[in-house]
C-alpha cells in the first residue's frame, strides 16, 4: 500500500463512522480501530422509550431499568459511539454478553451495534457493577444513546 492509499483509506473511515475497519492487500494489512468512547457522570433525563422489533426477542423485565427510574447520577453511562442495531448477544441462540447485576472489567464486551453491516462490539471502559440496560435487544441506537449504566468500583 502506498502512503496515498493509506491517506484515502483514513479519509474513509473518518467519514464512516465505524468503530473499527481493516483492510489487506496482499501482504500489507491496516487495521483501524477508533479511541475509546468517552464516558458522562450524567442520567437521562427520561426513561428509555421501549420499541419492540418482530425479528428479535424481548428481553425479560428484570433486565430492563425499572420503569420511571433512572441510573443514579453517580453511574457511568455507556453510550453508543455509532448509530446501528444494538444486539445484547453473539447470536440469537446464545444468552446475553452481560446481565443486570454482573461485574464488568474494562475490556469486557457488553453488546455488539450492528452498523452497515459490520459487527462492532462496545466494550467497558470502568470496572463496576451493571445497574442498567438502557435499550432493548435488536432495537436500533442512535450516536451517543446510553446503552448500559455502570456503577464504578
Amino acid at each position: 500500500m502506498t502512503n496515498q492509499e493509506i491517506k484515502e483509506l483514513l479519509q474513509i473511515f473518518d467519514e464512516s463512522g465505524v468503530a473499527e475497519m481493516e483492510v489487506q492487500r496482499g501482504e500489507n494489512r491496516l487495521r483501524l480501530r477508533r479511541a475509546p468512547m468517552v464516558h458522562e457522570m450524567t442520567a437521562p433525563s427520561a426513561p428509555p422509550v421501549a420499541h419492540t422489533h418482530a425479528a428479535a426477542p424481548v428481553p425479560a423485565p428484570a433486565a430492563a431499568a425499572p420503569k420511571g427510574s433512572g441510573p443514579d447520577p453517580s453511574h457511568t453511562l455507556i453510550k453508543s459511539p455509532i448509530v446501528g442495531t444494538y444486539y445484547d448477544a453473539p447470536s440469537p441462540e446464545a444468552g446475553p454478553f452481560v446481565k443486570v447485576g454482573d461485574t464488568v472489567e474494562p475490556g469486557q464486551v457488553l453488546c455488539i451495534i450492528e452498523s452497515m453491516k459490520l459487527m462492532n462490539e462496545i466494550e467497558a471502559e470502568i470496572a463496576g457493577t451493571l445497574v442498567h440496560k438502557l435499550v432493548e435487544n435488536g432495537r436500533p441506537v442512535e450516536y451517543g444513546e446510553a446503552l448500559f449504566a455502570i456503577r464504578p468500583r
